[in-house]
């Protein structure tokens, strides 16, 4: 992978990372990821965003991992994952156990990261061919 920039939506020049491509078109793969977006098979999507099934990713309507909810979660789970990844911006948080266990408890697996750590997870775990989804979060605002 080589790092590429952009410029985010202030104007400001940032670092992204770029993937190598996969030729495995039928899944969805993250090719690259910036502070406030991703791109999913050669389309970029505003973060934060869902992913899972087959579907392109949608927005999600969350704004931190602090602020997530049961029925944040719900949107997830909707996919039937065997596993839901959530990415929670650039640093490291850990879910209330209340909301892991709300995962937990329909016998599917939840890891908690950076964004970027998911976006990377995301591509290994879809291509051994399993069901997952995952929520990816942008920065918290300032």
């Amino acid at each position: 992978a080589a790092p590429a920039c952009y410029d985010d939506a202030a104007g400001q020049r940032k670092k992204a990372m770029k993937f190598s491509e996969d030729a495995d078109s039928k899944h969805l793969m993250i090719s690259a990821y910036g502070d406030d977006f991703i791109t999913v098979n050669e389309r970029r999507h505003a973060l934060p965003a869902m992913l899972g099934g087959e579907q392109p990713p949608r927005p999600w309507p969350v704004t931190s991992a602090a602020a997530l909810t049961p029925a944040d979660l719900d949107l997830l789970l909707a996919s039937d994952p065997e596993i839901v990844i959530i990415g929670c911006g650039p640093r490291q948080h850990f879910l209330h156990p209340e909301l892991l266990h709300h995962i937990m408890r329909h016998g599917i697996g939840c890891e908690v990261m950076t964004t970027p750590s998911a976006c990377r997870t995301w591509n290994i775990i879809v291509s051994e061919g399993r069901r997952v989804a995952a929520g990816l979060l942008a920065p918290a605002p300032e």
